[in-house]
């Protein structure tokens, strides 16, 4: 039998309290327990580090270099000027982790800037950011969906049009993903336009994928009876976490991802034995940027 979602989760296994804070439902962490739900556990719940890799670190720089780029006039938002944002932005990222100096050893960090700025002179053939002013940048959206769902997620652009039309941009420094991966980047911008409607009241007009890599622009076009059931989707998910978290049932689940995941070592489909479980976070307190998966400066898995 299910429990309410909004009551709390005593730890079964342990007579010790539990005094971490609750993780939240993000794009992220949907996509983890839909995908592995021990890949959830360990990163949401056990949140055992993860090392950064040289190309989460890249897009990190790039969303740096794109939220300074429009903290300058519009007239001074040429390409020429954006190049030259990288070392800062680099510096900015570098000050908020120890140990990226490592990441970039093979040829310094010009060869980081280099590649920073090939990613950045991309995204001018996809749009002109001389051509108007974002209402947000970098924006934390939250809300606890129905009071009971903690939804939590970091926006890189929110546009808002004379007419009052807005629109969400998400950027990309990896590959437009193909038909089997289609479906996560739909999850996420659902995600955003649920947010954005149940915080501002606000049915974003569009929202959109920028893919630099490949200049690539996805788009979605969310209508309210979508999103409606799309919140229904997210009850169910949040009700099996839920769940799991109880009694503590987060069985691994072996798919096509498993070869870019860093916890083979904890994981019985490789061999591994996870720790014992630490039970559910229960306390109230503001979502940290572990539980989004932020480990740098924002959310590096989604670059």
């Amino acid at each position: 039998m299910s429990v309410p979602l909004s009551a709390s989760i005593a730890d079964e296994t342990s007579a010790e309290p539990v005094t971490r804070s609750r993780p939240a439902l993000s794009p992220s962490r949907a996509a983890d327990f839909k995908q592995c739900p021990l890949k959830y556990r360990l990163r949401a719940i056990d949140r055992v580090p993860e090392p950064p890799t040289r190309a989460a670190v890249r897009g990190t720089v790039v969303h740096a270099v794109l939220e300074d780029l429009f903290g300058l006039p519009a007239a001074e938002r040429g390409p020429d000027r954006a190049a030259e944002l990288v070392p800062g932005a680099w510096e900015r990222v570098r000050a908020g982790r120890e140990g990226l100096d490592e990441l970039v050893a093979a040829g310094g960090p010009e060869a980081l800037f280099e590649e920073v700025r090939r990613l950045v002179a991309g995204y001018y053939e996809l749009e002109d950011p001389t051509r108007f002013d974002p209402d947000g940048l970098e924006e934390r959206v939250e809300v606890d969906l129905d009071g009971e769902i903690p939804l939590r997620g970091f926006v890189d652009r929110i546009d808002v049009a004379p007419n009052g039309l807005l629109r969400v941009v998400d950027y990309k420094t990896g590959r437009a993903p193909g038909p089997q991966h289609e479906a996560r980047a739909l999850f996420q911008l659902k995600f955003y336009a649920l947010v954005i409607l149940r915080t501002r009241g606000i049915l974003p007009a569009q929202l959109r994928l920028i893919y630099l890599a490949d200049k690539v622009l996805l788009t979605y076009t969310p209508d309210r009876e979508e999103l409606d059931r799309f919140a229904r989707i997210l009850t169910a998910l949040w009700q099996a976490i839920l769940d799991a978290g109880r009694t503590g049932d987060f069985p691994p689940q072996r798919n096509s991802m498993c070869r870019y995941c860093d916890f083979h070592a904890l994981c019985p489909e490789f061999g591994g034995t996870p720790p014992p479980y630490p039970g559910w976070p229960t306390r109230d307190a503001t979502t940290t940027d572990i539980d989004l998966g932020l480990p740098l400066v924002r959310t590096l898995e989604d670059v």
